[in-house]
């Protein structure tokens, strides 16, 4: 019983995170419309790391060879993650990358069964089916093919995948809050690099009020907030309901959307949404007992 409340209290606490994600999801754009996207991930990232610092600073005597290398994949994950679906926007459109992307919530069960040979929960894969059907309706506007922007957009969603069940694994073996602040090193480090590589201008950018705001708001709850909860609550739940949960994501920023500047959502995307839902929901159910993911 009590393993069953921490379990959902880390549930609750990951759909928090979906909806901070989907939250900022518009400052990003907006950010980003005007600051080059390597170049934005570097700031973000950067300060991610320097409050995170601070806030694990009294476990720094705890590091060691491990955690460094734990939160380094981890980082290598996040950030192969964010350029290739970067890569991918360049030659698809943006709601055919968005779709691809949560096919993530649908790898994670079949790559932790196939990584570390786990049975899937009947629900928690029935969830995961839903919740792909979902964001199809709620993501898609255009026609689907595959080529090289979808090829690369559906590595980006194996990376995600990936990253979701190897923090999992890392955050039940090395000090979390170690853990994540070497990930956003190595994130804030990469962006750097391929900023400096890829972009026309990094640090020579328009240091105006969205920018700032972006920056503040992504770094604090989109990243610190959002890594630490996702990478402390991963030890009291399965891989794969964390990538359902994530999958609030599009819905969060949708109704915040049509709140926030009344865009407006087609009755095909609202049942997509309510699908979403659904699917976050069956994943929850309990039935036979198993070795969960």
């Amino acid at each position: 019983m009590k393993s069953k409340f921490y379990e959902l209290r880390a549930d609750l606490l990951l759909l928090s995170v979906a909806i901070a994600w989907g939250v900022t999801f518009l400052m990003v754009q907006d950010a980003i419309s005007t600051t080059p996207v390597y170049s934005f991930l570097f700031f973000r990232f950067a300060l991610a790391s320097l409050l995170m610092f601070f806030i694990a600073y009294k476990y720094l005597n705890f590091i060691n060879k491990k955690t460094v290398i734990y939160g380094v994949i981890l980082g290598v994950f996040l950030f192969s993650a964010f350029a290739t679906q970067t890569f991918g926007l360049a030659y698809t459109q943006s709601s055919i990358v968005a779709f691809i992307t949560g096919l993530n919530v649908i790898c994670v069960p079949f790559l932790a069964y196939f990584i570390f040979k786990e049975k899937i929960r009947k629900n928690v894969l029935l969830g995961s089916f839903i919740a792909v059907f979902g964001l199809y309706l709620l993501t898609m506007s255009g026609t689907l093919t595959f080529e090289k922007g979808e090829f690369l957009t559906l590595i980006c969603a194996f990376l995600f995948a990936l990253q979701i069940i190897f923090t999992g694994k890392f955050s039940k073996e090395v000090n979390v809050f170690l853990l994540v602040l070497f990930q956003l090193i190595t994130v804030a480090v990469l962006s750097l690099i391929f900023s400096l590589s890829l972009e026309e201008k990094t640090f020579n950018i328009s240091y105006n009020y969205a920018f700032f705001k972006a920056v503040i708001i992504t770094a604090v709850f989109a990243t610190v907030y959002a890594f630490l909860i996702q990478t402390y609550m991963q030890q009291f739940t399965t891989a794969t309901k964390t990538a359902i949960i994530f999958a609030m994501e599009p819905v969060s920023a949708a109704i915040f959307a049509y709140i926030t500047v009344n865009e407006s959502l087609s009755a095909t995307q609202v049942f997509g949404a309510i699908l979403i839902v659904f699917a976050t929901i069956i994943a929850e159910l309990q039935f036979k007992k198993s070795k969960q993911i």
